[in-house]
């Protein structure tokens, strides 16, 4: 009988307020069986600290595009090569921006350019950047891409406007990890 391949998980954070909640999602994935890699930008390192999800995945945060990986790969490459599927929640709209125009000055960055996993990004933000052109032409281009949407969901945000841009729920996003799991890895 063939060993059951476990299931890896590149988890970005963004800087977002919706960073917390990531700490969450870790979790839920660590209790699928799923070997989660988190991957740090500075900015959201404003808002969750590394060691939370440290704890939480039970392996080191990636928040350097410089560390090194085993026997002298590059981390980011490593991570790229090996992902089952990349999830970036919270996405900023400055990520999706960076993102949309092929910038790699980020450890995450370089990881969603040198991956050929499924992306699943579930943005957060302001319901006004959400909404702008700029961002909704970025997403039309990630789309065009084959990125997956996991949200925005609608409600109230911590700026206290109310409208689209909250991050989706835990269980919505994780909901998503598996259908794209169900579908398989592209070739």
């Amino acid at each position: 009988m063939a060993e059951k391949k476990t299931v890896r998980i590149v988890l970005g954070v963004t800087g977002s307020i919706a960073a917390f909640r990531a700490a969450d999602l870790a979790s839920a994935m660590g209790k699928e069986g799923w070997e989660v890699h988190a991957v740090l930008t500075a900015d959201g390192a404003r808002f969750l600290p590394a060691l939370t999800l440290a704890a939480l995945t039970h392996r080191p945060v990636h928040t350097s595009l410089w560390e090194e990986g085993e026997g002298g790969r590059m981390s980011h490459l490593d991570l790229a090569q090996t992902a089952d599927v990349v999830v970036v929640a919270p996405a900023s709209a400055d990520f999706l921006a960076r993102t949309a125009h092929g910038f790699a000055g980020d450890v995450l960055g370089a990881v969603f350019l040198a991956t050929r996993a499924p992306l699943v990004i579930a943005p957060a933000m302001n319901s006004n950047m959400w909404i702008h052109p700029a961002t909704q032409e970025n997403v039309k281009l990630l789309s065009s891409r084959g990125v997956i949407w996991a949200g925005p969901a609608e409600g109230r945000l911590a700026c206290g406007a109310e409208g689209p841009g909250r991050l989706a729920p835990t269980t919505a996003i994780l909901g998503v990890v598996k259908k794209v799991l169900q579908k398989g890895k592209p070739k």
